[in-house]
């Protein structure tokens, strides 16, 4: 693991990894949460958030011109990226409706016909918000060659949907929330194993 993905892993189960009873966009409760907004939108964590995503492409090797997805968790994850990558990756959002006034499109920033993209997420658990992105990306014309979230809830079955709607390209998942569960087990030895969330 990096240094700057290790540092990344290490502010998320600081500052976005909670324990308690939430209710879920999907329906259904959790005994834990990560609000990965808490890190992306911390100085320091949008740094090493753009820097940890920026890597992964490079070490894919995908050529790409930009970087999106659906507003509101992707919104920061986009910036960081974009503004680390010093002019060569352009960012989009993809807004959850098409606007019902001006130009009307559904994707802001940057969108040319045929260009090669990658669609991000900051947490993917049915993978709904990814789908959306990807389906709108490739609805405006944009190639997707890849889909990176910084964190994947495994338990929810988010992957096989994203994996599958995405196609050829692939799904990458920089965390897991496991991961963010040990490290935060790993910052607080003195809490007793207790619960689904930190066994």
């Amino acid at each position: 693991m990096s240094g700057a993905r290790a540092q990344l892993l290490s502010l998320l189960a600081q500052k976005s990894f909670r324990v308690g009873e939430f209710k879920l966009s999907a329906g259904g409760t959790t005994d834990y949460y990560v609000d990965c907004r808490v890190t992306t939108l911390d100085a320091v964590g949008a740094r090493l958030t753009g820097q940890v995503f920026l890597e992964e492409i490079r070490a894919r090797g995908w050529a790409v011109e930009a970087i999106g997805g659906l507003t509101l968790g992707a919104d920061p994850i986009t910036v960081a990226v974009a503004v680390l990558s010093e002019g060569r990756l352009s960012g989009f959002l993809v807004r959850k409706d098409e606007k019902t006034h001006g130009t009307g499109q559904r994707i802001e920033g940057f969108c040319r016909k045929d260009a090669r993209v990658v669609i991000v997420d900051d947490v993917c658990t049915t993978g709904a918000s990814t789908l959306q992105a990807i389906a709108a990306a490739r609805q405006s014309g944009l190639q997707v060659a890849g889909v990176v979230c910084l964190v994947e809830r495994t338990e929810a079955g988010g992957r096989a949907s994203v994996e599958q709607a995405a196609a050829p390209a692939p799904f990458v998942a920089l965390f897991t929330a496991d991961d963010i569960r040990a490290e935060y087990r790993r910052q607080h030895p003195q809490l007793p194993p207790a619960g689904n969330a930190l066994s």
